[in-house]
Order: C-alpha cells, then sequence, then structure tokens
C-alpha cells in the first residue's frame, strides 16, 4: 500500500531526514524543486519547454523557496519565467532566499505582489503558458488574507495549465477542503508522500492530476503514516485463484437481509453483487409480500421469509444456518419488525455482519448499539447516513472524512466504509485505508447495494477490514472498467456487478 502522510508527520519526515539523516533542507528543496520543473515540463509543457512562458507565484515560506527552484530549472531549460513574490521579502526562510538569490543571480526578474501590481500580474498570467502555484504548501491551516485571495482568484481565472507545489494554496491538507478559496490546479507536484487531503473527493477536484517526486531520502525513513491507499498488488494478494475442488458452499452462502414490497430490487442487488462477487450461493430473506414478488424475479438467487406467522428470531435463526457472511438493510424498513431483526441478526449471528442503508438508518444517534456485534459488523454509510449516526451533518462529515470514519469505527467497535470518492475504510484500531479506484458513472441508484453484495461475498473468506478495502477496490475498478467502454454515466446497478469477473479475472492474471 502506499503511505498517505499527514502535515504533522510530513513535518516530522523533513525534520528526521534534516537532523537524524544529515541531508540539508536546501538539498531537500532543490530536489523537489527539480522533481517538480521535470513534471512542468513532461506534463504541463508537453515535453516542450524552450521559449514558453511560466508565471511562478511565490510566497516567503519554504513553499516559495520550491517556487524559485522551478523557476531556475526552467530558466536553465530555456523557459521565459515570470516570478512573482507575494509577501514581504524581509520575512522570507533562510532556504527561500538561498534560492531566490539564486534565481535573481541566474538574471531572473522577481516582481512584489501588491495591490497597486495585482493588474500587472494578471496580464502577466494571461501571456503565459503555465502558472506554478508556491504561494503556501502544507503548513497553511487558515484561510487566506484578501491579498492571497484575490492572487488565487486570478491564478484561477488564467485560461493556461495550473501546477501546484505540494498541495494547492488555500487547501488543507489534512482534509483536502478549500479554506475559504484555493486555487484549482491541473497537476499537483507533491513530495515524498502523498498527503491525506489528496486523497478526498474535494481535495482531488483541487490538486488534478497528482504526482509525487523524490526528495532524495528514502520514503521509508520515517514510519508514520495517516493511512494507506490501496494499489492492485494488495487486493491480488489476498483474493486467490480457487483451488480445483472448490464448491458452491466453499465459496460461500451469503444471506441478504433485505427488500419489502416497493424496494425489492435492492435486494436482488445485493444478492447480484454477492454472487458476481464470487459467493458460491446467495438466499434473499426477506418478508412474505416481498419474497412473492421477488419469487418471479430470480433466478440464480433463492429466497426464505420470515415474520410469517411465526417467531421472527426463529425465523431468522433457521434462514441463517450455514450462511458465511450476512448483508443486512438494503430495502428492508425500519419499522418495528425490521428494527427487531436487525437487532437479532447483530446479536446473535457469530459471522460476518455487512450493516448498510435501512440498517443504518434506524440507528442514528445509537451508534454504540453496534457493539453488540464484538467486531463482526462493517457499517457502509455515504456521509448522509454517517452524519446520522454521529448526529452531525453530512458537511460536517465531509468537512474532514478521516476523523468521522475513525471516529465512528472506535465508538461502533465496527469496520465503517465511509463511501464517496476516494472511499475510506476504517478499523476500530485506528487503521485507515483510502481508496483510489471509482469514477462518476458509479453515481447511480443501486450502487451502494451492489458493494454491500460484493462485501458480503469477500466477508466469507477474508476478515472483516480486509474484506471491506477489497470490496471497495473492486467495486470501483469495476465502474473504471464499465466507464473505459462507455463514459461516464448511464451505468446501471447491475452492469457493476456484471464487471466485477472481468476484474477478477485481470487483477489475477496480474
Amino acid at each position: 500500500m502506499i503511505p498517505v502522510l499527514s502535515r504533522a508527520q510530513m513535518r516530522a519526515f523533513d525534520k528526521h531526514a534534516i537532523a537524524a539523516c544529515r541531508v540539508p533542507s536546501i538539498v531537500l528543496m532543490e530536489n523537489a524543486g527539480r522533481g517538480a520543473a521535470d513534471v512542468v515540463e513532461r506534463d504541463a509543457l508537453g515535453g516542450r519547454v524552450d521559449g514558453k512562458r511560466v508565471v511562478v507565484v511565490c510566497g516567503v515560506g519554504n513553499n516559495g523557496g520550491d517556487g524559485f527552484v522551478v523557476g531556475r530549472h526552467l530558466v536553465a531549460r530555456g523557459a521565459r519565467v515570470d516570478a512573482w513574490l507575494a509577501g514581504e521579502a524581509t520575512k522570507m526562510t533562510a532556504d527561500c532566499r538561498a534560492n531566490y538569490d539564486a534565481f535573481v543571480g541566474l538574471g531572473g526578474r522577481v516582481d512584489v505582489v501588491s495591490p497597486t501590481t495585482l493588474d500587472a500580474l494578471r496580464v502577466a498570467l494571461a501571456a503565459s503558458d503555465v502558472v506554478v502555484d508556491a504561494l503556501f504548501g502544507t503548513g497553511l491551516d487558515r484561510p487566506l488574507g484578501d491579498l492571497f485571495a484575490g492572487i488565487v482568484g486570478f491564478v484561477n481565472d488564467a485560461r493556461v495549465r495550473k501546477v501546484a507545489l505540494d498541495v494547492p494554496s488555500g487547501m488543507s491538507a489534512d482534509t483536502g477542503v478549500a479554506m475559504g478559496t484555493a486555487v484549482r490546479a491541473d497537476f499537483t507536484v507533491t513530495f515524498a508522500h502523498l498527503k491525506l487531503g489528496h486523497v478526498t473527493g474535494q481535495g482531488a477536484h483541487l490538486s488534478g492530476v497528482v504526482r509525487v517526486v523524490d526528495i532524495g531520502v528514502p520514503p521509508s525513513i520515517r514510519a508514520e503514516q495517516a493511512a494507506a491507499l490501496t494499489e492492485a498488488r494488495d487486493v491480488r494478494a489476498l483474493v486467490s485463484p480457487r483451488p480445483v475442488d472448490s464448491h458452491k458452499y466453499r465459496a460461500g452462502h451469503v444471506a441478504v437481509i433485505a427488500g419489502s414490497l416497493g424496494k425489492i430490487g435492492a435486494a436482488l442487488m445485493s444478492a447480484h453483487g454477492a454472487l458476481r462477487g464470487g459467493a458460491g450461493a446467495a438466499t434473499i430473506v426477506t418478508w412474505p409480500d416481498a419474497a412473492t414478488a421477488l419469487e418471479s424475479r430470480v433466478v440464480e438467487v433463492m429466497t426464505a421469509r420470515i415474520a410469517d406467522g411465526g417467531v421472527l428470531t426463529e425465523e431468522l435463526d433457521a434462514a441463517l444456518v450455514n450462511k458465511r457472511a450476512v448483508v443486512v438493510g438494503p430495502g428492508f424498513g425500519t419499522g418495528v419488525r425490521a428494527r427487531e431483526a436487525v437487532r437479532h441478526v447483530l446479536g446473535t449471528y457469530k459471522g460476518p455482519i455487512v450493516v448498510d442503508a435501512d440498517a443504518l438508518t434506524m440507528h442514528a444517534k445509537v451508534l454504540e448499539e453496534f457493539a453488540i456485534a464484538s467486531g463482526r459488523a462493517i457499517l457502509t454509510p455515504h456521509s448522509g447516513e454517517l452524519g446520522r449516526l454521529l448526529g452531525i451533518t453530512s458537511e460536517e462529515v465531509e468537512s474532514d472524512r478521516f476523523a468521522a470514519a475513525r471516529t465512528a469505527a472506535a465508538r461502533s467497535a465496527s469496520v465503517v466504509v465511509l463511501k464517496g470518492p476516494y472511499t475510506v475504510i476504517a478499523s476500530p484500531d485506528g487503521r485507515l485505508v483510502v481508496n483510489p479506484t471509482g469514477n462518476p458513472a458509479l453515481a447511480t441508484a443501486g450502487s451502494g447495494d451492489v458493494l454491500a453484495g460484493l462485501l458480503g461475498a469477500l466477508a466469507c473468506s477474508l476478515p472483516p477490514f480486509e474484506a471491506a478495502w477489497c470490496a471497495a477496490y473492486l467495486h470501483g475498478a469495476a465502474g473504471d472498467s464499465w466507464k473505459a467502454k462507455n463514459g461516464d454515466r448511464g451505468l446501471l446497478a447491475s452492469a457493476i456487478a456484471d464487471e466485477v469477473p472481468g476484474v477478477l479475472r485481470d487483477l489475477l492474471a496480474g
């Protein structure tokens, strides 16, 4: 997995490289700036630098120093570089000042941004081929002041390629949220490690394509990381080819406690996801009227009735015999009988339990009740559902997805899968995994139901946390596979499930 660091962890990484490894800070800055210049040349300028016009907007901190290194290297390669300094020159850090002097020493010109020179900056931006944002790096923890907000506005308005250094100025390195306003970059060159803010939906929108560049020290010199980004090889290591003597019950039988009259589609999608994800069998356990409606729709899926004149708990126990995993909630309802059924499953079933949709809704503000499952539950909320569970708004969840997911996992003693762009998977012990796959085509009704079923299939053979991040990866990869053939809209949930076997085939083939 790829390490993802917080702002504090990146600061500690740099400090360790300087103090313990004895690599001078100015060497780290030189390596970072040279790597960023390579990205500007290759990605933003198409490999042709000579004669191109580049505007570098620098702050007075170390991010500004990185910008002056970029400017110097681009000048040496033949670019026409206009550098602008935003802030008081007397407040430049030592490394920023050294690289400012080196840029000027090579004949580079630096103009100072002030209220009276903003129009000149706007003209320079309009005439450039690329603008490099080197105003603020990961250290920014407050909204930009008026002058800097104005600069960011000019940068965003310029119809040129934009390259941000480390993080787009104005974006929180820890949450990906714009603190008032932020640069909207086409590319972001980040140094040594990804930052948390890059792997959020909002942060990805601001960052554009993120490139990680080497700064001249091994990335492993510090072990601390806030999260990890899943790679294909991580999933491949856990999802093995089936042995020759496999049969359907060894593959795993998943019970899907879901559906109600008028909402049978959710149950169907979950069961379909389970079978396409590798379960050997799937049974939809549901109310009698829903079962009757389902039986004319299903071929590969079995059905079982509950609460048909008998004792609900006994009927559930009978339906769950020999089931390897349970999915509960999609379209199930939130009435008294549904609540009784969910409570009974959480308290008595001894295997993994994927909790989705209505089974989440009925636990609004009582998140701790999931602890009765003793770590076997896997909660799959989107931000609205997680907000209801935590008693906060979805906007508050999105303002710090990592903290929200980690808090929910700790309070519920459950694995939490916070769905959305860069799905976050949190373990009760504090571990965080971020999923890199997926695209906007997955914003379709039933997508989450398919994920719940797929997760149920993987939970037949993997521990809850590993099953969760593998399922998120495969679900997103299925969406990516479909998008490559069809575009970013029109995806049906059943098609997500149908893409999974091909994704698994390609994954296992390496």
